[in-house]
């Protein structure tokens, strides 16, 4: 099995959600080949990071030099990881993702990127066309638009900046910690004003998904009228694959 390198703290319940999830999807792997308990995991260690500080350090809109201490605390976490022995690493957030060109320069160890592996995990549920909900950063860079066109998805324009402002709110205090029943229904609520029938949405922010707690592990599933591409799940799968099976790439 491989190491996994987990950059974590943004935030710590998507953090705790991704330990879980590796470790029971390890759990049912083996299961399936006639392990019994307690089953094999992979190796794994965690970099946490500290979220408030990463907030305090986000740069402009267009301007790299202005992301340059952001970038840097990722860079170091993964540095760290990589002295520690794992063989990839994966950052349990989506936001860093839209810097993951910057933060990994000078770094030699492999990260998975959950902007490819969730455009991929949306194009193989059939979607033509996607509205990509997240933080901030994710809703007004272009980096999931691109991977999603790369799997000939169309991704949605860049909403107003009060509705970005709405669904950031909305993350800071509604899915900080969890979610609860009336989380979900302003979640609810925004995604029916944004997208048309036959939209799929993306859950690009790790805390999104605690709205929807049957289907955590699910890289795609149906509620409410909507198909969901859980990017945390899809991350997750992904990362699996690669420290389990001798194919995993």
């Amino acid at each position: 099995m491989r190491k996994i390198g987990i950059v974590g703290g943004v935030g710590w319940a998507s953090t705790i959600d991704y330990y879980r999830a590796i470790a029971e999807g390890a759990g049912r792997f083996y299961a399936a080949r006639g392990h019994v308990a307690p089953y094999p995991m992979p190796p794994m260690a965690i970099e946490s990071v500290v979220q408030s500080q990463t907030r305090a350090l986000r740069g402009r809109p267009g301007d790299d030099r202005s992301w340059e201490a952001f970038d840097a605390v990722f860079r170091t976490a993964l540095i760290n990881l990589d002295r520690v022995g794992c063989a990839f690493a994966i950052i349990a957030s989506n936001t860093p993702h839209a810097r993951l060109a910057s933060i990994r320069k000078g770094v030699h160890l492999d990260v998975l990127s959950i902007l490819d592996v969730t455009a991929t995990a949306t194009a193989d549920a059939g979607a033509e066309r996607a509205l990509v909900l997240g933080t901030s950063v994710t809703m007004e860079a272009r980096d999931y638009a691109l991977a999603l066109e790369r799997e000939c998805v169309a991704a949605n324009t860049r909403l107003p900046d009060a509705d970005i402002a709405e669904m950031q709110a909305m993350i800071d205090t509604d899915f900080y910690g969890g979610a609860s029943g009336q989380a979900r229904d302003k979640l609810m609520g925004f995604i029916r004003r944004h997208a048309p029938p036959g939209t799929a949405v993306v859950l690009a922010c790790t805390e999104l998904p605690l709205a929807f707690p049957d289907h955590l592990d699910d890289p795609v599933f149906k509620a409410d009228g909507y198909v969901f591409i859980n990017s945390s799940a899809a991350h997750v799968a992904a990362a699996l694959d690669r420290a389990l099976t001798p194919s995993g790439r």
